[in-house]
This record gives structure tokens, sequence and C-alpha cells, in this order.
């Protein structure tokens, strides 16, 4: 997909403009193409068949009924499905191996994980008559005994190991001990559910087939992972798969795997020979899709009667999937928010027979700041000390568990902002001692904190005699402006005007950019973008010492963007004018990418980074929310009533679209707070409210005006400075509405979320 920036923008400072998103227009008239947008002829349509036990064997399945329907191409089953090599096993040395879901080789198995699990994918000339099929096949199934209950799991916990990707725990001192011995303490069970994603495009698959060759247009985080898996499962090289996903209507982790959908869209265009559309229903996302484990948690802090921390425990407990599922990260915050001199942090699991679980929008860290916060709140009601004095109290120097220094920390800057901006001072420090008319009403603050990550990106940039210049790399368009962002950082390095600078993206054709996730993919890009930019300056110098010009003679440590671009220096030749002398139509630049043996190197490149960074540094984003709610006594309705949001996420590339993300993460973690709660019946596993109308996610009338605002300062050690905006502003927000609910009700609410019968 290209992007073209509009036309008549000023060029000066490009880099942290709030320039409008390119592709607005197009998205606000619906001239762009989603993966269930592509037309191809003789399309086909797939509707999947969900399993209704949680654990057992299809002993027989009946497809007649569904097949006689008029318009039925087939339904396929384990008993005629074509056979697929299953999922590769997870391995370090080959990222694109997370891309699988589960470990489940669907439709090649007679055997079911979870209830959800697809058992059949009928195919049919309209979506209707696919739906109709589908409905008709009936399944037997021999059930086994499974493990479906959370609650009646938690006694057979096993502790979390340690990964590279994932800190599971560690200690420091003797934590219980100093608990027990703390003036003031506090020891406090938290519980939050089950989260299931909402994208406003539901998963959705349209695959085509050519002999060998696959074109596979998905909603997908991550084009190249996306690639590699389905050509592992389908047996081709995977120079014959193209995944195109120029636009992909939200994902927050989502769509970060490749779930049982894609495939069997795949599956079913192999089957029958034609190409195949499949767009999951609500229904099926809940399914077939995974989304947040629950977790039990337990925060105790002890201190002195000045508020100095002596002891921090965090400990939880979150499940995954028989069959797959991923470790949530929910003590990650608590190793480095506040120092402490004993601190104890442990990790563990269950595993059940459920839907394998996946990253959910600040996976870990999101509900894990929650029970740390209010914990932090409730120590700091029991000391009669304000809530922001305690957390500057406790602003550490070094990192509290291991003391590696920050690489970048303006937290206490955060808090002083943001109380300043919200009138803290005006608080009340009493719970239900400040009232609006009818409404009891609650200032509530909280910490935000998120680790900052730099993952492989190749891209190629080409400097044309016509002045433009094109960006082409396969990174991800979900709707946070990655396009103009990276626009605006190649104006900003090559001294270029913003309108001359154009991104192709969002196809596997591409150089393969980095995955959407983990709040990496800006800071990644940007470092590819810094280089590529040095490389093109070198080349343009070359050829200008080549061929006579006079910026030949310059050195080129001078050709820095703000007066080697394409304007050139006073009195120099530009860019545009050396290509023209030389007589090149074009001059192109690369890095990443490439063979294979180059991609491995790009790889452990990046490991031995990962590795040595996590030696010397913490590295994160943070912020300080401040909130007030609104709370009926007589009903026990919350409203949020006003947000100020400070953060330090680094250079803000872009103020308007960085702002957008912070918002959009504040929004989710209000339904975080007060709605969202995925129900599993504890006896069978399946999951009662896989539906938008039980399923709570905030409306506009659960939103305020969300202030927000940055402290730009860069990181000296990330690409250009950045430390990621895109999940940040999910974390802190469910302790920051939990604490305002407390001081205005003077009532605790442990257990998310906090509805209206909580607090009566």
């Amino acid at each position: 997909m290209t992007q073209a920036p509009p036309a008549a923008v000023d060029t000066a400072g490009v880099l942290g403009r709030p320039v409008d998103r390119v592709d607005g227009t197009a998205k606000t008239s619906g001239a762009v193409r989603f993966s269930t947008d592509y037309p191809y002829p003789d399309l086909a349509h797939a509707a999947l068949v969900c399993a209704t036990v949680a654990r057992g064997r299809i002993i027989s399945i009946d497809t007649a009924a569904a097949t006689a329907l008029p318009g039925v191409l087939a339904v396929l089953t384990h008993e005629n499905a074509p056979t697929m090599n299953p999922p590769r096993a997870v391995t370090l040395l080959d990222l694109s191996t997370m891309a699988a879901s589960s470990t489940v080789n669907v439709l090649n198995t007679d055997e079911v994980h979870w209830d959800g699990q697809p058992v059949a994918v009928a195919v049919a000339t309209s979506p209707e008559a696919a739906a109709e099929a589908a409905a008709l096949v009936r399944v037997d199934y021999q059930a086994s005994p499974s493990a479906v209950d959370f609650d009646a799991a938690l006694p057979d916990a096993v502790e979390q190991k340690n990964s590279m990707l994932a800190p599971a725990g560690g200690s420091k001192g003797d934590a219980e001990r100093a608990l027990a011995e703390a003036a003031v303490s506090v020891d406090l069970r938290f519980t939050t559910p089950g989260h299931n994603h909402n994208a406003l495009e539901p998963h959705g698959t349209t695959a085509a087939w050519v002999g060998d060759e696959l074109t596979v247009h998905d909603g997908t985080q991550s084009i190249e992972w996306t690639r590699r898996h389905l050509a592992h499962r389908f047996g081709v090289p995977v120079s014959n798969v193209r995944v195109i996903a120029p636009f992909v209507g939200g994902g927050f982790g989502g769509k970060a795997r490749v779930w049982p959908g894609t495939v069997l869209a795949v599956l079913a265009a192999r089957a029958t020979g034609r190409p195949v559309r499949l767009l999951l229903t609500r229904e099926a996302v809940y399914r077939t899709v995974g989304g947040r484990t629950p977790s039990v948690q337990r925060v105790a802090l002890g201190a002195t009667a000045s508020g100095r921390l002596t002891a921090l425990v965090h400990t939880s407990t979150t499940l995954t999937g028989r069959a797959g599922g991923s470790p949530e990260q929910v003590v990650s915050q608590s190793r480095h928010l506040y120092a402490a001199k004993h601190m104890l942090l442990r990790q563990s699991q269950v595993t059940l027979d459920l839907l394998p679980n996946t990253s959910m929008r600040a996976p870990g860290e999101a509900i894990g700041t929650y029970a740390l916060e209010a914990a932090i709140d409730e120590l700091a009601h029991r000391l009669d000390l304000d809530p922001v004095e305690l957390r500057l109290r406790n602003e550490p120097e070094r990192d509290p568990l291991d003391g590696k220094r920050f690489s970048h920390r303006r937290l206490r800057a955060a808090l002083e902002v943001g109380a300043a901006r919200f009138g803290w001072a005006g608080r009340s420090p009493d719970p239900r001692s400040m009232r609006d008319g009818r409404w009891l009403v609650g200032w509530g603050v909280a910490a935000a904190y998120h680790p900052s990550w730099q993952l492989p990106a190749a891209l190629t940039l080409r400097l044309s005699a016509d002045g433009s210049v094109v960006l082409r790399s396969a990174l991800h368009e979900m709707g946070m402006g990655t396009a103009t962002a990276q626009a605006q950082i190649v104006a900003h390095e090559l001294g270029v005007p913003f309108e001359s600078v154009r991104v192709e993206h969002g196809d596997s054709a591409l150089p393969s950019g980095p995955p959407a996730g983990g709040s990496a993919q800006t800071a990644s890009l940007a470092a590819a973008v810094l280089s590529v930019c040095a490389e093109l300056r070198g080349a343009v110098h070359a050829l200008a010492r080549r061929s006579g010009s006079p910026l030949g003679r310059r050195p080129l440590a001078g050709l820095a963007a703000r007066d080697g671009g394409l304007f050139g220096p006073d009195g120099g030749e530009t860019y545009v004018e050396v290509l023209t002398r030389a007589g090149r139509a074009h001059l192109d630049a690369s890095v990443g990418g490439g063979s294979r043996l180059r991609r491995f190197a790009d790889q452990a490149r990046f490991m031995t980074r990962l590795a040595l960074d996590g030696r010397r540094w913490v590295r994160a984003a943070s912020g300080a929310h401040f909130c007030e709610v609104r709370v009926d006594p007589d009903t026990g309705e919350v409203r949020v009533s006003r947000w100020v949001g400070v953060f330090d996420i680094g250079t803000v590339v872009n103020a308007k679209t960085a702002a957008s993300q912070l918002r959009g993460g504040i929004v989710m973690g209000l339904g975080l707070a007060l709605g969202e709660h995925t129900l599993v019946d504890p006896r069978t596993g399946r999951i009662m409210n896989a539906n938008l109308s039980e399923y709570h996610v905030p409306v506009h009338a659960d939103v305020p005006e969300l202030d927000v605002s940055f402290l730009d300062d860069p990181d000296p050690t990330m690409p250009l400075g950045v430390l990621g905006a895109g999940e940040v502003g999910i974390t802190g927000v469910g302790g920051a509405v939990a604490n305002a609910v407390f001081h205005a009700t003077g009532r605790r609410v442990y257990d998310l979320p906090i509805t209206l019968d909580k607090l009566l």
C-alpha cells in the first residue's frame, strides 16, 4: 500500500508536529480496503463450526444436510481436510515461530482441546449459505475430564520460569520478614477477570491459490511471521507466500498471532480451488481468538512511619491454555517503580483446557499496575499521607531490584506536572469528603509504566531526481499513524519537505518490517530509517565526489538534514542537483533483510543487543494518571468525569497521533476498570457472554475529555530517543479509577471490574 502525505505542509520542524494522518481522508471516505474487502472472481465464503466440549474426541460428524444445501461447495472436517504441517515449536533462534497461536493442527485431528476449537469449515458461494451450512453440521463427542475452573485450579499453580523476553520474578533481601516488622503495612488480594478482544474489524482473511503460490489478505500485526507460518503449515517456499495487510482495523495484540480462522481460510481455498473469504462473526472471535488471562494477585507493602518503603511483595497467578498461550508479566512494573529495601516478586500459572490466551494491550502491566497502584494508595491512606507524595518519596535513583541504571526516567516530573494540571492540591484527603450535589466525588492517581523494545526491521529508501523520496517496508498500519510518523522521520533526517515523502507498506513483497507489538514498531523502524538515511547521504556524497559536484568537496559529517537536503545549504548544491549532474534518475539505499543469512544476522544482533541492554539498562515509558469520578451513593453508578495524563514516552514524533494512542489506551483502561469481564462457565469452559451485548466496552458516554500531554524528552539510548506510546496509556488506568472510587466512597474494590453491586 502506498500513502502519500497531503500537499502544502510546512516542512520547518516536521519532527513532533501534529501532522494529520496521511490515510485520514481515504479511511473516512471508505476508500481503503481491509482484509475482507478485496474482490476475486469466483470468490467463495467460509464459516466455522466450533466445538461445544472443552476436551475430548470427535466420534462422529454428520455433514450430509450441510452439503446438500444449494451453493455449498464443501464441508471440511478432520475426515476430508488436506494435510497440513503442525505448528513449529517456539524458539528464540527464529522469532517467527511465535506466530503459532496454539499447538493444535486444527482439522487434522479428531481431538478437541477447548470449547470453541474449530472442528469443521463450510464453504459456499455466499456467506449466508456458508453460515447456514455450518449450523447444520452435527458433531458427537466423547468428552474427557477437563480442567476449566480458574479459581479451583489455583492450588495447582506452578511457579513461572524466567526467560530473556519475559522475566518472571526476583527477590532482594527478606521481604516477608521486613513486612512483618514494618511500622505500617498492607497485605491485599486483588483479582482481575479474563478479557476478550473486540477490535473494530473482526478477524478476517481472503486467501487465493494459483498453483503453489498463495496470496493472503489478512488483518495481521505480524506480516512476516504470518507469511512464514503459512509457508510452513502448507509446505511451500516462503517466497511463494504473499501476505497483504495495508490496513488493519485494530489489533491490540489479538492479531499478533495466526489463529485458526486464517489457517482454515487458506486450507479451504486449497481444497476447493477457489479464492475463499472467512470473516469471523463476533461470537467466533470469542470462541477462536484468545484474550487476556484472569489473575489473582497479592500485593503487600511495608513502610516506615514517614512513608519509606521497607518491603514490597507482589505475586500473581494467571492461566495458559493446555494447547498454548502466553505467560503474563504481571509483576514487571513492580521490579522498577518503587524504592523498597526488600522485594519479593513471583509469577505462577495454571494450565487449563481453555482457548489459549494471548497478548492484550500491555499484557501483564495493564492488570499488574492496577493491583500495585491500588495497594500504594491504600498504604498512603493508612499513613495519612498524600498519595502523590508517597510515590515521590519512594522514587528510586536506580533500579530497586538489581541496581541497574535507568536509561531515562522522568516519572517524578510526570507526577508533578500532572498534579499541577489536575489541581491536585485542592483535594480533600478524607474519603467521602467531596461532593457535587448528590454525587460523591473522588480523585485518584496512579503511575503508568511499560518497558521499551526495539526489534529488527528492514526497509529501502529511494531518492529520485524529481525530488521525491519513497520509503518501502512491510510495516503495519493499524490506525496509529505509522506511515505518517515514518514519513516525518525521513523528512527530518534528509531535510526534505514532508509532502515529498511517500511510504509504501503493508505487503510482504516489501522488505520485512517488525511486528506491531510491544509498542516497539516506531522505535524499531526509526532505527532503520536513521541508518538508511545515513547510507543514502553517503551515497549522494560519493556520487557528488565522482561527478565533480561542490557537495563532494564538503565533509560527509557536514551533510546533516539541516544543511544537506533537497533544498541544499546556502550556496551549495542540492541532492537533486547532484543526481541531475550525474545523470541518475534515482539513488537507492537499504538496511536489513535480504538473504536468509542476512536475516539470521539481523536476528542475532537483536538477541545480542537485547541481552546486553538487559544487563546495562532499565528502559521504559512511564507516566501519571489523575482521575476524577462521581459516584451515585444510592445506585452505585460510577461516572469518570475528568482525566489528566502526563507521559514520558521519549521523543514525540507526531504530537497528534501519539496523543491519540495514549487516549486510546486510557479508554481501553476504562473498560478494564469498569466493565470488561469474560464470563466462563466453570463447569464447561464455555464463554457465556460471547457478544457485545453482554461484554461491556466503553461507549462515548463513559469517556470524559482526556487531557493528555508529554514531557517530550528523548531517551539517549533509543533510536531518535523514542520509547513508545501504544501501551503505556492503559497501564495504571485501573488503579487510578479504583483509587478515585475509594476516595469518593471509602470502599476499596479488590476485584475488577468495579460494578455498582460492589459499591452498594
